[in-house]
């Protein structure tokens, strides 16, 4: 496992930086997503000097990240998975980026955590890119509404983040992820997962999310 998943790092790093020179983009971040992963298949990565880790629940990152943090300094820790509003003020504490920002509740609950913490961790509206009803995030229509209350909230919002349907040639839905963040004057894109993330760095990605490409396939 140790071997592997920095070989894998290093080969998903090349073709990231590949993908986003022919779209002629930046590089962009990648996310480790080590959920339901312990902290000895973490610590290679750690090892090897990346910093950068998601977690899809405040718990699970609450019960194994505060040891790494201590022996790792530099650690940037991006919730990725969705928030309930009762959990705001966990994830305000432990979380440096917040990728799933998709409702007036939730908007209200990270706003009154950050105002009595005083941390302000970035980030993202979550766009339901596909109309899923399964699927987090915001409708289309709904986002610049859901920006402005942001933003009047005191949150900090740097981009969009969304995920594509299963099964479907994700670039059209990065494309208009990428259209409506230039039409919203936002910077990043969240967007990206080990089965598409060359396509996301292509067509613009700031920030990719990669877990199997880089731990295996989950048991």
């Amino acid at each position: 496992m140790t071997d592997d998943s920095v070989s894998r790092l290093a080969t998903v790093s090349a073709q990231l930086q590949h993908a986003a020179k022919l779209g002629q983009h930046a590089t962009p971040t990648l996310i480790a997503v080590s959920k339901t992963h312990d902290a000895d298949t973490i610590r290679p990565l750690l090892e090897a000097g990346h910093r950068v880790f998601g977690e899809n629940r405040v718990q699970e990152a609450a019960a194994k990240w505060p040891d790494l943090r201590a022996a790792y300094p530099g650690v940037a820790l991006h919730l990725i998975g969705q928030l309930q509003s009762n959990k705001a003020a966990d994830a305000v504490a432990l979380f440096d980026v917040i990728h799933t920002v998709d409702r007036p509740s939730l908007i209200a609950a990270l706003a009154e955590a950050m105002d009595k913490s005083g941390k302000r961790p970035d980030c993202f509206l979550q766009v339901n890119i596909g109309d899923e009803d399964q699927k987090g995030g915001c409708a289309i229509a709904e986002t610049p509404a859901m920006l402005e209350a942001a933003r009047s909230a005191g949150l900090p919002i740097i981009g969009l983040m969304a995920i594509p349907p299963h099964g479907l040639d994700a670039a059209p839905y990065f494309a208009l992820l990428a259209k409506m963040a230039r039409e919203l004057g936002l910077a990043k894109l969240s967007m990206g997962m080990s089965e598409d993330y060359e396509v996301a760095a292509m067509l613009g990605a700031s920030h990719v999310r990669i877990g199997s490409a880089l731990f295996g396939a989950r048991a």
